[in-house]
């Protein structure tokens, strides 16, 4: 009896101690990057780190979140960037407190997110909305930890038309879009998936299914306020302030941001240029996918 509890005993000693050294030994599987950083008190965001090498920085649109960028970052960190996505607060898995849903926040968020994980001579990409975010960022920061500007069908640099200012969309359609996110947000953003593809064209329903899924993810004060200040936004008079290299995709078949808009932008923007997207309506990311992401590996190494 005492032989069989001592073999015991020995038995559990042994398993113990390969256990503890195992565990003391085993290399972390994490980069140690952080999923979610805060950017002021109670306030965090999610971000999407992978890879190394040469930083791109990407901003969604509106509703969407960093997830949109699926595909970017599969194509990017394999090809030897370290490629962020940042979710804006209110959006996607990021924190959605009540307050302010204007640029300056953003702006201020980005700033706060580049600044925290060190990064300099990014590459920083918007879509949409997310392409007047980082041109007021660009503006506002003058650049900071920034070396190159990409606008992906940006809703810049007026989303709305203006006296003197004939492109985007109407006062009376921007109020109406504001008007059903208050009160038929989930009919909007079933819309958009028609909206998002070429003229006479779809997205396939997965696809669509996918992109809705996300939209829904916002939070709908958010939606609402960002929107609304999106209209307020007039870039015309920083973009002579810009100077470094700025790529414009936009795809020119595009029902939401007509290629007036970028059409703008280039003339506003000295060191810029344009890349058609001949297939493409608001959707060239995922519409001509292969094109998106080598034109703007393209534009990264530069």
């Amino acid at each position: 009896m005492k032989t069989l509890i001592s073999t015991i005993s020995l038995i559990l000693v042994l398993f113990s101690s390969q256990t503890i050294f195992a565990q003391s030994t085993r290399t972390p599987a994490s980069a140690g990057r952080a999923e979610y950083i805060e950017v002021e008190k109670n306030v965090k965001l999610h971000v999407t780190d992978l890879g190394d090498g040469q930083p791109i920085v990407l901003i969604h649109g509106w509703p969407l979140s960093d997830e949109m960028y699926e595909y970017q970052y599969q194509y990017l960190v394999r090809k030897g960037f370290r490629v962020i996505g940042i979710s804006l607060r209110g959006f996607g898995k990021s924190d959605k407190p009540y307050g302010k849903y204007d640029f300056d926040v953003f702006s201020d968020d980005i700033y706060s997110v580049l600044h925290q994980l060190k990064i300099e001579n990014a590459v920083l990409g918007g879509f949409s909305m997310g392409g007047a975010v980082v041109t007021h960022y660009v503006n506002k920061y003058k650049s900071a930890h920034v070396s190159k500007l990409a606008l992906f069908a940006a809703a810049a640099p007026s989303w709305k038309q203006r006296a003197d200012y004939k492109y985007g969309i109407s006062e009376e359609a921007a109020a109406g879009l504001i008007k059903q996110t208050i009160a038929a947000r989930e009919e909007l953003i079933e819309g958009l998936g028609d909206a998002f593809a070429a003229e006479g064209t779809k997205l396939s329903p997965a696809k669509e299914k996918w992109l809705e899924a996300i939209n829904l993810s916002a939070s709908p004060y958010a939606v609402t306020e960002s929107i609304r200040s999106l209209g307020d936004l007039d870039l015309r008079p920083v973009l002579t302030n810009i100077k470094i290299p700025v790529a414009i995709f936009q795809g020119t078949k595009d029902k939401l941001i007509s290629y007036d808009l970028a059409e703008q932008l280039h003339k506003g923007i000295k060191n810029s240029y344009i890349v058609k997207f001949e297939k493409s309506g608001h959707a060239l990311f995922v519409e001509e996918m292969d094109k998106f992401n080598t034109e703007l590996e393209k534009f990264a190494r530069l």
